[in-house]
């Protein structure tokens, strides 16, 4: 069994080791189901897919205010959890800059996220564990800390309610959007499928589409989706993703890429699977798909291979969920082999989605001080697994989404469809939304 000491995030105000369920409730106003039925909400319903319209993100109000962006509504309400104290600490301190160097990493100081808190002790060698209810999970969160549930609508508007009940039927979970109390950044939220089903951490195709209509109903390109596997820093053990809002392309969505499988299998979903070229954690990028659920469900089966090969892995839904990176991963492995310097041990980075896609959150002043492209690059390629082992990862890709490897013979028509598909401009999230810049505060960063 391999384990790896380190500091947990701390993701709720609720996040104690030593609660202790109670059978008559626990008097919270929580999410678990001793207190979350006959309760009430307020409700974002997304509107069903139609892939012809531009108007992602755009409600209708209960009380007949003026039609929202689901971004500035979504700001709005954590802002709102900023005013009444929620938060560990104001992210909106925590300094920001971009490290010189060919490839623009961030780098943010963040002395605040692990302060005062003990290394516990975790396996990092499966992928797929038991949900466990004697640990913290998110059915253990008050209500105060959630913005909203997250459901599909019955028509073709989005639609916001105030309040909106919660029945007890046994097969209603809500989906909800919660505050993440010690942020990386600004908007910092989790997305938690069907909290009262306690899932464990693994991907399946419901939550993983719930995950891609997220991105795309924020209709924003700064406004990003991320997901870590056990084994790759994920800490909690119960089904959740993260998102924030950071105004500066990510390193990894510049990288440039080269189609990684043929067109047989995927004629008909017109996804394009590719693999990014020189950058420092080799990956996969899905794009393309006649329809939302196209797109989802490739990467959705091709995580799902990994996560039953137990392979750990990240992903990155980008460009309001028509790119997704799916990045596995060995850095926990070789921390628990001892393979990592004590140099980059140093700097406690762990190095999840956020870090991987080119967001480094640093805890100490010395190291964000001497921040360099050199160092990131060091920590990311320790991050990367080998060339063997991604030829592997590719295999079970090709065999879970059915796919073919690319030939050489087809490589220059290949390169230069590659090309025509990254110069088009065909999306509404190529330009951030305004709605969304009169809830961004000009010092939610410090440039240097």
């Amino acid at each position: 069994m391999l384990t790896i000491k380190r500091v947990a995030t701390v993701l709720s105000n609720y996040q104690d080791d030593a609660y202790e369920k109670q059978e008559g409730g626990c008097g919270r106003n929580c999410l678990g189901k001793c207190c979350l039925p006959k309760s009430t909400l307020p409700l974002y319903a997304f509107k069903k897919d139609q892939e012809d319209s531009g108007e992602h993100g755009v409600m209708e109000s209960s009380k007949e205010q003026p039609q929202l962006s689901f971004l500035n509504l979504l700001l709005g309400q954590w802002e709102d959890r900023m005013r009444r104290g929620l938060f560990r600490y104001d992210v909106k301190n925590c300094k920001t800059k971009i490290i010189p160097g060919e490839y623009g990493f961030i780098a943010q100081l963040n002395e605040g996220r692990h302060l005062k808190k003990r290394p516990t002790e975790f396996r990092i060698d499966q992928v797929l564990q038991p949900f466990d209810d004697s640990k913290f999970n998110f059915t253990k969160v008050g209500q105060e800390e959630v913005l909203f549930r997250f459901e599909q609508s019955n028509d073709c508007k989005s639609h916001f309610l105030d309040t909106a009940l919660v029945t007890a039927e046994p097969n209603n979970s809500p989906n909800v959007i919660a505050i993440n109390v010690s942020p990386i950044e600004y908007g910092h939220v989790l997305l938690i499928p069907h909290v009262l089903h306690c899932l464990p951490q693994r991907i399946d195709h419901g939550s993983f589409l719930l995950a891609i209509h997220l991105a795309k109903e924020a209709a924003d390109p700064f406004f990003r989706v991320g997901y870590n596997s056990l084994g790759a820093f994920a800490t909690i053990n119960h089904l959740h993703f993260q998102a924030y809002y950071l105004e500066m392309k990510f390193p990894i969505e510049k990288a440039p890429t080269r189609r990684a499988f043929a067109d047989e299998g995927l004629q008909d979903r017109e996804v394009i699977v590719s693999q990014l070229l020189h950058y420092p954690v080799r990956g996969l990028v899905f794009e393309g798909g006649k329809s939302v659920q196209d797109l989802s469900d490739v990467v959705a089966s091709s995580c799902i291979r990994l996560q039953n090969n137990n392979i750990p892995f990240n992903v990155l839904i980008s460009d309001c969920g028509k790119r997704v990176f799916l990045l596995p991963q060995c850095y926990a492995e070789k921390q628990a082999l001892r393979e990592v310097s004590q140099e980059l041990l140093d700097t406690q980075v762990n190095p999840a989605v956020w870090e991987i896609s080119g967001h480094i959150v640093l805890k100490r002043r010395k190291d964000y001080d001497d921040a360099s492209e050199a160092y990131v690059w060091r920590l990311l390629a320790e991050v990367s697994i080998s060339e063997e082992r991604f030829r592997e990862v590719k295999v079970y890709i090709m065999e879970a989404a059915g796919l073919q490897e690319i030939t050489k013979l087809k490589e220059n028509k290949i390169d230069h469809a590659e090309e025509k598909l990254h110069q088009k401009e065909d999306s509404i999230c190529r330009q951030p939304a305004n709605q969304a810049e009169q809830h961004i505060p000009h010092d939610c960063m410090v440039l240097h």
